[in-house]
């Protein structure tokens, strides 16, 4: 079986940063799936809630990680050039999660089912978040190193 041609790009063009960004997606999707299964199946929320609750509260911490250990960005946060976007791009993710949750805990309303179909959804959009922090939110961090040195304050600015 042979590779797709993208795949050794990104690992030679992007592998320590990409490495890193997989790591922060093990944390976010563990911290998230936790929550997930804990208010589904332990306190009796609905998946759907469930769902919005774990996703939303997971975005927290993938985003300080993504920004502050893949990136290595320690200047101030830039509320409407990174904040928002990251979180727009989470909510990309919690709508294409909830339907998909939705649809699968109609069907079969299961603990297993409804993890799947959360982690299938996200997982769907996966790659091509990395490069839009890549290439878009975080570009500034790899394209001048003078950016990693700033202010290591991370206070929020409007």
């Amino acid at each position: 079986m042979q590779l797709p041609e993208f795949v050794p790009t990104l690992v030679l063009g992007h592998g320590p940063r990409f490495l890193r960004y997989a790591g922060v997606s093990v944390i976010a999707v563990v911290f998230a799936q936790a929550m997930l299964v804990v208010l589904y199946a332990g306190f009796g929320m609905s998946a759907v809630a469930a769902n919005v609750v774990s996703s939303s509260l997971g975005s927290v911490p993938a985003y300080v990680l993504n920004r502050y250990w893949v990136w290595k960005k320690t200047s101030r946060n830039l509320f409407w050039s990174e904040i928002v976007p990251f979180w727009g791009m989470a909510l990309l993710g919690l709508v294409l999660s909830t339907a998909l949750v939705a649809v699968v805990s109609a069907r079969w309303d299961t603990v297993f089912a409804v993890s799947a179909a959360s982690l299938t959804a996200f997982g769907s959009i996966w790659v091509g978040k990395y490069f839009v922090l890549h290439h878009v939110l975080f570009a500034a961090a790899h394209a001048d190193s003078s950016a990693d040195v700033d202010s290591p304050t991370p206070a929020i600015e409007t």
